[in-house]
C-alpha cells in the first residue's frame, strides 16, 4: 500500500482504510471522511460484474461498477484486497463533499420513508450543488412538508447510525423490490447489473438502498443540511409514466460552510447581470423581437463603445488590420468551409432568395479567409492579421439561453492569422499575450487555461490527418511552455478544424467563465486552397489562427457587470461624472464645469430638475456613478466642485481643475480605484 507522500506500508489483505488511518495517528482517523484508491496493478476483468463508466451524476455512476484499474473512492470501512495508492480524504477535499452530499440524500431518503412508508424512491445523487432525490407518491408532497423533512433528517443524524454496504443476490433484491412495488428501483436493478450479479446496498438503521456508494461512516457527519425546492418530472421522460416529484437539497460539513454559501447565493444574486441591466438601464430582450437578440440602451452602448474602441486600438498596436464583412453568405460558403457538415446543427436555417440558399454566419473565419485570397501574398507579407468585431448569428434552444451569457445573436472579437510554420509558435504566444492584457486591462488578476484536443476515437469528428492534429497540438503546448502557463488538456474538446487553447477567467466569487480562445487549423486553409509563394519562388499552404478574446461582447459584458455588480470603473462606466447643482440660480455653474468635462473627454450628466439636492444625489448613486459633484454658491465664487466618490462618500471641495486632471490619469490608466 503506497501513500500520497510516497511511502510503502505492508498491511494483511482485509485491512481497512480507517485502520491505517488509526495506525498513523488516531487524529487522522477522526479527521478522515472517505478514501481514493488506485490500484498499483490493474486487474483481470471480473465476469458477470458491470462496468460501466463513472460520470458526473448519471445514473450509471450511481448503480454500475467502477471501472477495472480505475482510481475510485471507497468507504472507510472496506477492506482491501490488493496493492494501492490510498488517500485518506478529510473534510477539505472536494470528493469527501460530494460523498457527505451523496450521504445526506440517502438520510433525507431515511427521512422520507419513515414519514411517508407508501413512498417509492428513484435516483438520489450528489450533484456539484448538493444533492436531489426523485421520488413518487400517489399523493404529492407541498412545499411546506420540507420543513417536516428537515425535522425527521435531524433526529436520523441524531441517531448517528452508521453505513453499512451489504451484497444481496441480484435475483433476492428484485423479488424484494418487485414485492414493494418499488418500479424505479426494479428498473435501475436491471438496467445496470446482469443476471448472476450480486448487487451492493447500504443500510443505516432500518433504511436500505440500492446504491455503490461510498459513504461518509454514520448519519451523525451530516451535521448542517438544508431541503431547497420540490420539481416536478415524468418518470423517464416520458409523459405516459407516473409523475414523478424531485427534492432538491444541500449539505456541508458545517454551519459555517453552509452559511457561507447561502451567503454567496444571495451575492450572486445581487450582481445577476440580468437584474442589473434593468435597474441600470443598459440593456434588455424584447419579445416581440426574439429570444436571444439583445438590444444595447444607450447607457450599455457607451460601456459597449469603450471596450469596442480599446479593442481596435489595440489590435491596431498589435499590428492587426480591421476588416468588415456580410452577415449572410451563399450555402456553398459553408459547405466549401465544412461548417455545412460538422456546425450547421448551430446555424440558422437556410434562407431562399431568387439566385440562392443563404445562412446568417455563425462565425467570420471564412469571410476573411476571401479577403486573404483576393490578392496574392508572399511569404514578406507574412504573417497578415485580419481583426473584426464582427456581429454572428447560432442557434441556441429556447431553454438554454440566459441574459447576455448565451443568446443567437453576438458580436465576436474574431481575428485570423494567416503565416507560416514556423511563426505559428510566435503568433500563439502573441495571442495568449493579448488575452492576458485584456483580462488584466478589465480587472480580472485570475484565469485558468485548458487545451482541448481532439479524440482519435471518434475520426468522423475531426477535419484533417493525424499528423495535422499532432503537429497542431504540439505548437500550442510549445506556446504555453514558453509562456510558463500551466494548463490542463482536455481531451475530445477542440473545434472540428483544430486543438484550441481556452482561458477561463475567475471572476470576484471565484466563478470560472469561458471567454477568449486561441485555435489552430489546418483545415481551412487547405479547403480554401490558400497559398502565399516562399523565398524557394514555390507555393506554399499558410496555416491559420483563430482568436477571439473578449470571446463575445455580449458574454464579456455580461461577465464584467455581474464582476462588477454595476459599479464599474471610471473608464467604463456609462456616467462617468454626475452634477448636482443645489439649487437652480447654480444651474449656470453647472452647465460650465460640464462644458469642461465634456471638452476633457468624460461622460456627464447633469440634474437640472427643480428637485432636492439629496434626492438628485440619491438618484445619481443608485445609478452607481463613480463621481457626483455638488455645486453651490461657494464653489461657484471658488471655481470649485464638492466631490462624492462612489463607496467613500463626501471628500469636501477641489477646485475643478485638479478634479479633472486626477479623474483623466484615473481613466487613462484604466485604473479599478476611484
Amino acid at each position: 500500500m503506497q501513500l500520497p507522500d510516497g511511502a510503502v506500508r505492508e498491511v494483511p489483505a482485509g485491512t481497512t482504510p480507517l485502520a491505517i488511518a488509526e495506525a498513523i495517528s488516531p487524529r487522522l482517523a477522526a479527521a478522515v471522511v472517505v478514501a481514493r484508491v488506485r490500484p498499483l496493478r490493474v486487474p483481470e476483468p471480473v465476469a458477470g460484474r458491470d462496468a460501466a463508466t463513472e460520470a458526473g451524476v448519471t445514473e450509471a455512476a450511481m448503480y454500475g461498477a467502477a471501472e477495472a484499474g480505475a482510481e475510485r473512492l471507497v468507504d472507510l470501512g472496506e477492506p482491501l484486497g490488493e496493492d494501492v495508492a490510498l488517500a485518506l480524504l478529510k473534510e477539505t477535499d472536494p470528493d469527501a463533499l460530494r460523498v457527505l452530499r451523496h450521504s445526506a440524500a440517502h438520510v433525507m431518503a431515511t427521512a422520507l420513508t419513515e414519514l411517508y412508508p407508501e413512498i417509492k424512491l428513484g435516483h438520489g445523487p450528489a450533484t456539484d450543488a448538493g444533492f436531489f432525490y426523485d421520488v413518487y407518491r400517489e399523493q404529492p408532497l407541498r412545499e411546506e412538508d420540507l420543513r417536516l423533512i428537515e425535522g425527521r433528517m435531524a433526529e436520523v443524524v441524531a441517531r448517528n447510525e452508521p453505513f453499512v454496504r451489504v451484497w444481496e443476490p441480484r435475483a433476492e433484491a428484485l423479488r424484494d423490490y418487485e414485492g414493494q412495488g418499488d418500479f424505479m428501483k426494479v428498473h435501475f436493478i436491471e438496467r445496470f447489473t446482469s443476471p448472476g450479479d450480486e448487487i451492493s446496498l447500504y443500510r443505516n438503521g432500518g433504511f436500505t438502498d440500492f446504491c455503490r456508494g461510498p459513504h461518509v461512516p454514520a448519519t451523525g457527519r451530516v451535521r448542517a443540511f438544508r431541503l431547497l425546492s420540490l420539481a416536478g418530472a415524468y418518470w423517464l421522460g416520458d409523459e405516459r409514466n407516473p409523475q414523478l416529484q424531485r427534492i432538491y437539497g444541500t449539505a456541508f460539513f458545517n454551519q459555517k460552510q453552509m452559511d457561507e454559501h447561502f451567503a454567496r447565493l444571495e451575492e450572486i444574486a445581487r450582481r445577476d447581470h440580468r437584474v442589473l441591466g434593468r435597474q441600470l438601464d443598459l440593456f434588455s430582450i424584447q419579445e416581440v423581437a426574439g429570444a436571444g437578440l439583445i438590444f444595447w440602451h444607450p447607457k450599455g452602448a457607451a460601456i459597449r463603445k469603450t471596450m469596442e474602441d480599446w479593442m481596435r486600438d489595440e489590435c491596431t498596436r498589435r499590428g492587426y488590420e480591421l476588416v468588415y464583412t456580410p452577415h449572410v453568405a451563399k450555402v456553398d460558403l459553408w459547405q466549401i468551409s465544412g461548417h455545412e457538415g460538422y456546425y450547421a446543427q448551430n446555424m440558422f436555417t437556410p434562407m431562399e432568395l431568387d439566385d440562392a440558399d443563404y445562412r446568417m454566419k455563425p462565425m467570420n473565419c471564412p469571410f476573411h479567409i476571401l479577403i486573404y485570397k483576393h490578392s496574392p501574398k508572399s511569404y514578406r507579407d507574412l504573417p497578415v492579421r485580419y481583426a473584426e468585431l464582427g456581429n454572428v448569428y447560432r442557434y441556441e434552444r429556447s431553454g438554454t439561453m440566459h441574459g447576455l451569457l448565451r443568446v443567437r445573436g453576438f458580436t465576436q472579437d474574431d481575428a485570423h492569422i494567416f503565416c507560416t510554420p514556423a511563426q505559428i509558435e510566435d503568433e500563439v504566444v502573441g495571442c495568449i499575450e493579448f488575452a492576458q492584457t485584456v483580462l488584466q486591462t478589465f480587472g480580472f488578476g485570475d484565469f485558468q487555461v485548458e487545451l482541448s484536443t481532439w479524440d482519435p476515437k471518434d475520426r468522423a469528428a475531426w477535419a484533417g490527418s493525424d499528423e495535422d492534429w499532432l503537429r497542431a497540438t504540439a505548437a500550442l503546448e510549445r506556446a504555453l511552455v514558453r509562456k510558463g502557463i500551466a494548463y490542463k488538456t482536455i481531451p475530445g474538446e477542440a473545434a472540428f478544424y483544430g486543438p484550441k487553447i481556452d482561458i477561463k477567467l475567475v471572476d470576484v466569487l471565484g466563478r470560472l467563465w469561458q471567454l477568449s480562445t486561441v485555435q489552430f487549423d489546418f483545415n481551412l486553409p487547405a479547403r480554401f486552397g490558400l497559398e502565399y509563394v516562399g523565398e524557394d519562388g514555390e507555393r506554399h499552404q499558410p496555416v491559420m489562427v483563430h482568436r477571439a478574446l473578449f470571446g463575445s461582447v455580449e458574454r464579456f459584458f455580461g461577465v464584467l457587470l455581474e464582476q462588477y455588480a454595476g459599479a464599474f470603473p471610471l473608464w467604463l462606466a456609462p456616467v462617468q461624472v454626475g452634477l448636482v447643482p443645489i439649487s437652480e440660480r447654480h444651474l449656470p455653474y453647472a452647465e460650465a464645469v460640464k462644458a469642461q468635462l465634456q471638452e476633457a473627454g468624460f461622460r456627464v450628466q447633469l440634474d437640472s430638475r427643480n428637485e432636492k439636492m439629496n434626492a438628485k444625489i440619491r438618484e445619481l448613486t443608485l445609478q452607481k456613478v463613480p463621481y457626483i459633484l455638488v455645486m453651490g454658491d461657494k464653489e461657484a465664487a471658488a471655481g470649485a466642485v464638492s466631490v462624492r466618490t462612489r463607496g467613500k462618500g463626501d471628500g469636501g471641495s477641489m477646485a475643478t481643475g485638479n478634479f479633472i486632471d486626477r479623474a483623466k490619469t484615473l481613466s487613462e490608466t484604466y485604473s479599478t480605484e476611484l
